[in-house]
């Protein structure tokens, strides 16, 4: 099936938009062009100023965790699974999980089914990447991202994004490795494992994406009780502010 030149001003002006005409539900299908749609109206919604005044005990998040193909999202890396729970304050709602498969078109290595335990037929029988990104968008709507070492969920997200839908990720995100270095700063490590253990979390399920998503959000919520019984920030602005001179 032919993809549109980019050359068709008028296209890529409604895509631009968030537009999506008649034109894109033929090429793609009426269900994708329909979660792109809903993809790029939720992107347009984020990054709210009044949400840095929440206070922290307030905050609605969504802590979340990939599992990939591998490290190198620019050399076509893929996302193999998502994650996710969500949270108001440090209470988590441990009885709303999302977790999702979806399909790659890079061959999952024999190495990353060793440690994730996700195998080829179980990437070729899951929901398209579109699917499994519309679902996870609409589960975390607008709430903050947390997730830990969030730089290379972000990278893989907003390669996805882009692919399926042409936006880059707008969410706010929140790095609990970012929090450990604030509140801890003579750690020798700041890897997961390090931090559950220095928390007294138990280690379960490690890089099973909902697993680890789950003990990232226990990290989260014991972070938030240091930082309120500390007063060190009281609202989402202040702990940006504190982050931005650990």
């Amino acid at each position: 099936m032919k993809t549109p030149e980019r050359g068709n001003g008028g296209f890529w002006s409604m895509l631009r938009q968030g537009g999506v005409p008649s034109a894109i539900a033929s090429v793609m299908g009426g269900n994708s062009a329909q979660q792109m749609a809903f993809i790029r109206s939720l992107m347009r919604e984020q990054r709210r100023p009044e949400m840095l005044h929440t206070p922290l005990h307030k905050l609605k998040t969504v802590i979340f965790d990939l599992e990939t193909t591998g490290f190198r999202v620019q050399q076509g890396d893929e996302i193999l699974s998502i994650g996710a729970l969500k949270a108001e304050g440090e209470d988590i709602m441990e009885g709303e999980p999302f977790y999702t498969l979806v399909q790659a078109k890079r061959p999952v290595p024999r190495q990353i089914t060793e440690l994730t335990g996700i195998t080829q037929p179980m990437i070729d029988q899951a929901p398209p990447l579109i699917d499994g990104l519309h679902d996870f968008m609409n589960f975390v709507g607008d709430r903050v991202l947390v997730a830990h070492a969030s730089a290379h969920d972000k990278s893989f997200l907003n390669a996805a994004l882009w692919k399926t839908s042409k936006v880059n990720l707008s969410h706010r995100v929140i790095d609990t490795m970012m929090i450990a270095r604030w509140l801890e700063p003579y750690r020798q490590s700041y890897a997961l494992d390090s931090l559950l253990m220095g928390r007294g979390i138990p280690i379960e399920g490690r890089h099973h994406a909902l697993e680890d998503a789950r003990m990232t959000a226990k990290l989260w919520a014991s972070y938030l009780r240091d930082i309120a019984e500390n007063s060190r920030a009281d609202t989402l602005g202040d702990l940006y502010a504190c982050l931005s001179h650990a």
